[in-house]
């Protein structure tokens, strides 16, 4: 059986899906994937081994200049990549109107969720196929539902076993040190941001106890705030720039993780990695990372969790964002100590 998933972005969306090719692996013998994900993402489908062909798509570039995009010759390149293969099934696991418009260029079963478990309503037009799943559940939870019943098995009531094959990963960079916890402090969402100064706390509390620090970064903004964590901390190494295969090979190796609510934070899951993983904004109960070893701590506030990627809150704030300000270094310390 041939299965075409569409699924582009974002890191955590794609690593949540993981689990539901475990599934269909075990429940369907002949069972083979390919994979539609965003070219800065194409790394992670390769690392399960179910997936024979990666196809990158490049819609956050190509939609800045959407009609210069459609008559370019990458877009065309794409368009006849799909379509040189006849799928049993497509499966639109993301539920957008972009990811259900990419299912046309595709030969195969259209699948999807319907028009009241979709993210966009809309995209459930393009499917010929439809299935209801519960949208107040974990992602994770839904997609591997989705998968059952586009692919007809019984529903697996396992722990999340996501299969990353390890031996795809890059080995840890200057990997002299074994003792070690990674700071995920990177996100998207101004309101996800754990404050600064907290991090500081945090290293300063986990050097104390004999433990060093390996510090990843993914732009200059993550740089600069990586240095100012690492400032005057020996044992705290800001890593080189490095590509989702050296970070992963980074995460495997590591006694534990702290994360805010970020992709990397669902792969150190992913690879069965101690995370202790604080949310503010967000709802770990639909978002937070699923796995053995995983801890989340959600701030408490009154308008937590707002979902909201400013803050509109008006009361006093003794840090920023203020949600934050119970879920501190002490209590962080406290909890990464019991995961350990």
């Amino acid at each position: 059986m041939k299965v075409l998933i569409i699924k582009t972005s974002s890191l955590g969306d794609i690593i949540h899906t993981l689990p539901a090719l475990t599934d269909a692996g075990k429940a369907v013998g002949d069972i083979q994937f390919d994979w539609v994900v965003e070219q800065a993402f194409a790394e992670v489908p390769s690392w399960h081994p179910l997936v024979n062909k990666v196809i990158p798509v490049a819609l956050r570039r190509w939609r800045k200049k959407p009609l210069q995009a459609l008559r370019s010759e990458e877009w065309r390149a794409f368009r006849q990549q799909l379509r040189s293969e006849k799928y049993d099934y497509i499966i639109d696991a993301q539920g957008l109107i972009k990811s259900a418009f990419l299912m046309y260029f595709a030969k195969g079963l259209r699948c999807g969720l319907d028009w009241q478990s979709a993210w966009e309503p809309l995209a459930a037009l393009a499917y010929q196929r439809k299935y209801a799943v519960e949208p107040e559940q974990h992602a994770v939870v839904r997609v591997r539902q989705l998968f059952s019943q586009a692919l007809n098995y019984p529903l697996s009531e396992t722990i999340a076993d996501y299969s990353i094959d390890r031996h795809q990963l890059a080995p840890a960079v200057a990997d002299t040190v074994k003792n070690y916890i990674v700071l995920l402090h990177g996100t998207t969402w101004p309101t996800k941001h754990w404050p600064e100064s907290y991090w500081q706390q945090l290293a300063k509390q986990i050097i104390a106890a004999g433990f060093n620090i390996k510090i990843p970064w993914g732009n200059s903004t993550e740089h600069e705030r990586a240095q100012h964590i690492a400032q005057d901390l020996p044992q705290a190494e800001v890593l080189p720039k490095l590509n989702l295969a050296g970070v992963a090979g980074i995460l495997a190796g590591a006694k534990a993780c702290v994360a805010v609510d970020t992709g990397l934070g669902h792969l150190a899951a992913a690879l069965k990695v101690p995370t202790l993983s604080l949310y503010g904004p967000t709802n770990p109960i639909l978002t937070g990372t699923v796995g053995a070893y995983q801890k989340h701590l959600a701030a408490e506030f009154p308008c937590a969790p707002c979902l909201q990627k400013t803050c509109h809150y008006q009361g006093p704030r003794e840090v920023e964002p203020p949600c934050f300000a119970k879920l501190n270094p002490a209590m962080v310390w406290q909890q990464l100590q019991l995961l350990l």
